[in-house]
């Protein structure tokens, strides 16, 4: 079992940056894929960014593609996404997720946070 808190969330002006943190507590978090997913209002959950259990591999939805860096730390059990030039269009609920597989697609993942909310105006 692995429990996940995000936090970091916020409301910010289109072009402000913010960086979104993950603890985890249980299993050990070093066995676990961790990923951003986010869901904006009225639309279904997608894929934000994940990272490889060390930390050396990460994969990026393309619409936040250089703009967002995810990365972990597994001696705190901590994993962020810092998002960058920031748009209205990121304004979603963003959720931290742990899967065993880099290859795991959404559905698939096994532990989910509770979400944190975070809000660009224009």
């Amino acid at each position: 079992q692995v429990q996940l808190v995000e936090s970091g969330g916020g409301l910010v002006q289109a072009g402000g940056s913010l960086r979104l943190s993950c603890a985890a507590s249980g299993r050990t978090f070093s066995n676990y894929v961790m990923g951003w997913f986010r869901q904006a209002p009225g639309k279904e959950r997608e894929f934000v960014a994940r990272v490889s259990w060390s930390g050396g591999t990460t994969d990026y939805a393309d619409s936040v593609k250089g703009r967002f860096t995810i990365s972990r730390d597994n001696a705190k059990k901590m994993v962020y996404l810092q998002m960058r030039n920031l748009k209205p269009e990121d304004t979603a609920v963003y959720y931290c997720a742990a899967d065993s597989s880099f290859q795991a697609t959404m559905s698939m993942y096994d532990y989910w946070g509770q979400g944190t909310q975070v809000t660009v105006s224009s």
